[in-house]
């Protein structure tokens, strides 16, 4: 698994010297679908690569309605994860797996001096915070301009984007969650998604055209 760290942080232009100490300091770890990676409210020390699989930032409120922010792919790192470990801040969502998912755990206690020191970390960082806020502003605008059909079909094509597969392996209820609605009303607009030819609709399962 370092050599496909290797591999990864290659990919991202990272320097050499810098991958060495990913790989002597960090640790691997495996996580299965649905399994929280990062709680809110938690203290994290570390900050998780993705190698392999993919993983969702989730935002929850008080009463535990969560809306889906990003989601993370092979070779990236959550920007809201480094900004907690820099801080020293609680985080203030869920890191969750989407699928079973490989990560590789950097110990954040090194972040002051490895953005100092290598130009390119300090590049990757920069292009996480970038990349984040990008999604970040699209999901709010989906949120403040798009109709809830309009809404529901942004969030099936995006998923589908995100985990390569046609097959969006969620129920009703699921979806529902992810887009702070309920479930009758995803229903009703899975049903008119399909009438347009769009879905195809299947148990626990919608199939994107």
């Amino acid at each position: 698994m370092s050599e496909e760290l290797r591999d990864r942080m290659l990919q991202a232009e990272l320097e050499p010297q810098l991958i060495d100490e990913f790989i002597s300091l960090g640790r691997i770890k495996k996580v299965s679908a649905g399994q929280v990676v990062v709680s809110p409210g938690s203290q994290n020390t570390e900050m998780p690569i993705v190698l392999d699989g993919l993983l969702k930032v989730m935002r929850q409120d008080n009463d535990q309605r969560e809306i889906l922010l990003y989601y993370l792919e092979g070779g990236e790192t959550c920007a809201m994860s480094i900004t907690c470990c820099l801080e020293g801040k609680k985080s203030s969502f869920k890191l969750i797996a989407e699928e079973d998912s490989t990560l590789w755990m950097i110990p954040v206690a090194h972040m002051d001096s490895w953005v100092q020191k290598y130009p390119m970390f300090r590049r990757f960082v920069f292009a996480a915070y970038q990349s984040r806020f990008d999604e970040l502003l699209e999901t709010i605008d989906s949120i403040t301009f798009l109709k809830m059909d309009e809404r529901l079909y942004k969030f099936l094509l995006d998923t589908k984007q995100a985990t390569g597969s046609f097959s969006i392996n969620m129920t009703h209820e699921q979806i529902a969650k992810q887009l702070n609605t309920s479930r009758v009303v995803i229903s009703r607009l899975l049903k008119q998604l399909e009438g347009e030819g769009k879905i195809e609709q299947h148990r626990n399962k919608v199939e994107v055209l």
